[in-house]
């Protein structure tokens, strides 16, 4: 008797076939949320308001509060129940843009492009002044303090008494001759098939979050960041925006007039325009300061080593408040049928940078969590479970409104003393990284949600949605659901432009989002989020984390 070889794939597919077949989809619901998110979208519309209308959503700013009440009235508008804004805490002085301007006069006019850094005061009107370079070690390419505060040593005592007057490039000049990656991208199957695959096994790293340095090797530096918690994480942000303060204290008090930076992440017309310097009230702002395009500064620094005087005129204007204003978050409801106190919740951060319109960075996410409860509340879908929808703040400056939140409802990852909403709650979304469609989702290590995400998107692995990884990804709000040990996922997307153009950029605008992928992911989120809330039990849930410093 002739038996053909059983392939190994087809006994992989044998063994998760029965996993599988217990976690039950209703196809027809899939077709109708498919036939709602793609025939009458509604996600690039309430993109457009978002960004176009109330873009630049910084923290604290007037814009984030009038954003936040126009999506109060969107998700009431698309039946959301209880929608209301919770405070997370104070954060920060407010800070708004109201006009500015930069031309170089002198050894030729050109405008320059360029957008200001949050919190920096404003200029004293238009002043025009002579330009120097005096350049400072950028320490957010080294993310270690310990070098940062040497290179400033340094720099004090090199440049004391040399800035008054002038208008003080401070960057380094970088090259862009080395960058060959392509603008737009989206994932192969190669690198998804690489993606799915298991991360090479390696010793944990063990962090003492009292004693840690961050290392000068750039590989090592890499490591050491990728095992590094986002609260130890933002430990070391809190020690740079330290130094910070002292660069901007020695400026002002050595009369520079104005600060230029080159930008990191530059195209041509495209500025990353982040922080001058620390929001808090108790800090002075920064001296009046801008970032240009790589291709402008170095034109300006080229001009200086040939001898040549260069002067700019300089134009800042900014509101800044002089007390700390409290964040928060906005939160809204589709009750259960039943299950009320048990909670699926779905979010994306809503703050963002002042640069652009914050379109990408994440009004994207924003705009299709809204529409994932425009979707189930249309077609009145019955949810035995609660759905409840977090746009939270201050996730730019480190994830600030999603960690206020999960401490006042689940608990304190530091103690690891939870509340009784902490059994509760079933699992958390999130969607946060540009426009681009779902490929597939991070497990964040949860190997038991592995056959529960197998049977959700096979539906939609038609559209491209079928990578299934065990690896984590940080940096973004579902880490503060995940630091306490609850279910929370990020979803892999197509890369796009997001990061060589748009992210934290004045090129963060409508006209990158991509309307098929943003519905593409719609559909797919509603329907996670409609099996999710009716799915028998809880999802699994990995073995709860140590308080966090705890080794």
């Amino acid at each position: 008797m002739f038996c053909k070889a059983i392939r190994p794939q087809a006994i992989l597919l044998a063994l998760l076939f029965p996993l599988q077949a217990q976690e039950k989809v209703d196809l027809d619901i899939i077709h109708r949320i498919k036939t709602e998110a793609i025939d009458n979208s509604k996600v690039m519309e309430t993109l457009s308001d978002l960004s176009d209308v109330h873009g630049g959503r910084l923290t604290g700013s007037p814009e984030y509060r009038k954003a936040a009440e126009w999506a109060k009235k969107r998700l009431e508008g698309f039946g959301a129940q209880n929608v209301h804004f919770e405070v997370w805490g104070p954060f920060g002085r407010s800070w708004s843009v109201r006009e500015h301007s930069l031309e170089m006069m002198e050894p030729a006019y050109a405008r320059l492009t360029a957008a200001p850094l949050a919190w920096a005061a404003s200029s004293e009107g238009p002043v025009t002044a002579e330009v120097i370079h005096a350049p400072l070690d950028d320490p957010w390419q080294a993310m270690n303090p310990t070098l940062y505060q040497e290179a400033l040593d340094k720099f004090r005592k090199e440049w004391t008494g040399k800035l008054r007057g002038k208008i003080v490039l401070i960057s380094r000049v970088k090259n862009l001759s080395d960058a060959t990656n392509p603008a737009f991208t989206r994932y192969t199957d190669a690198e998804l098939a690489e993606l799915a695959s298991a991360p090479t096994p390696m010793a944990k790293m063990v962090i003492d979050p009292a004693h840690f340095v961050v290392p000068e090797n750039p590989e090592e530096r890499k490591q050491f960041l990728s095992n590094l918690p986002d609260p130890l994480l933002n430990a070391i942000y809190d020690q740079l925006d330290a130094i910070d303060a002292q660069r901007n204290q020695f400026l002002k008090a050595e009369g520079a007039v104005a600060v230029i930076v080159t930008d990191a992440h530059s195209r041509t017309g495209n500025i990353c325009a982040m922080y001058a310097g620390p929001w808090q009230a108790k800090v002075p702002l920064a001296p009046p300061m801008f970032a240009v395009t790589q291709e402008e500064y170095g034109r300006m620094v080229r001009l200086l080593e040939k001898k040549l005087a260069v002067r700019v005129r300089v134009n800042l204007k900014v509101e800044a408040g002089e007390k700390d204003v409290d964040g928060f978050n906005v939160i809204g409801e589709i009750p259960g049928a039943k299950k009320t106190d048990e909670v699926v919740m779905i979010g994306g951060h809503f703050d963002s940078f002042h640069a652009g319109t914050g379109a990408t960075d994440n009004g994207a996410g924003s705009a299709v969590m809204m529409e994932v409860i425009r979707i189930l509340k249309t077609l009145n879908l019955k949810m035995e479970r609660t759905v409840r929808i977090g746009l939270w703040d201050g996730e730019e400056q480190g994830l600030f409104g999603s960690l206020g939140y999960t401490k006042a409802h689940f608990g304190d990852p530091k103690t690891m003393k939870l509340s009784k909403e902490h059994g509760k709650l079933s699992g958390y979304f999130n969607f946060d990284n540009g426009s681009g469609k779902i490929r597939g989702v991070y497990l964040q290590g949860n190997d038991a949600m592995r056959p529960v995400f197998a049977a959700w998107l096979e539906p939609f692995a038609d559209m491209g949605a079928r990578t299934i990884t065990l690896r984590n990804i940080g940096s973004t709000d579902h880490v503060s659901f995940d630091a306490l040990g609850l279910p929370s996922f990020q979803f892999i997307q197509d890369e796009l432009d997001y990061t060589s153009t748009t992210h934290h950029t004045t090129m963060d605008t409508y006209e990158h989002c991509r309307p098929e992928d943003l519905m593409q992911a719609s559909a797919i989120i509603a329907s996670i989020v409609y099996h999710a809330a009716n799915r028998p039990e809880l999802l699994p849930r990995k073995v709860l984390p140590k308080p966090m410093g705890k080794p």
